[in-house]
């Protein structure tokens, strides 16, 4: 990339960077998340001719950065040390990261992000009844794994 794109570049980052983060922070927590961010933005700035054709610019980088974790199998962590106070109810973490990938991706992106369905499930390239099916599931393994009564 040659410096004249460098403000396209900035521009795609600052425009990208918040969905894409927050997506792959789902699927590996906080620090994973924020590494497979890193690499997926390393990898369009290394191949920027490329992602400028590509129509959904941060489902495709999510799998990106789907693909440079695959190289790093280490357990999803959604615990934060910065904080003396917990910003949310302590045992949501561990609930959060014995979810399937899927399931923490619909949970997190749709209830946490206010992502709608239809952009989870152009996100991960799976119907909008199967997200549907990963957020209902998820979230009642989360009521049982914190003992939360269903009021449905």
């Amino acid at each position: 990339m040659d410096q004249a794109q460098r403000p396209e570049f900035e521009a795609f980052v600052q425009d990208v960077e918040p969905r894409l983060r927050r997506a792959l922070i789902a699927a590996y927590g906080f620090e994973r998340g924020r590494e497979a961010t890193a690499d997926a933005l390393s990898w369009s700035w290394e191949n920027w001719g490329r992602i400028g054709r590509v129509q959904n610019k941060v489902a495709y980088l999510f799998r990106v950065g789907q693909s440079s974790m695959r190289r790093r199998k280490v357990a999803v962590s959604f615990v934060r040390n910065d904080y003396a106070e917990p910003w949310i109810e302590p045992a949501l973490g561990a609930a959060l990261a014995a979810l399937s990938e899927r399931q923490r991706i619909a949970v997190v992106l749709i209830l946490g992000f206010d992502w709608t369905m239809r952009e989870v499930a152009e996100l991960t390239g799976i119907r909008v009844t199967t997200v549907q099916s990963h957020l209902e599931r998820g979230l009642r393994s989360l009521r049982s794994s914190m003992e939360v009564p269903d009021h449905a």
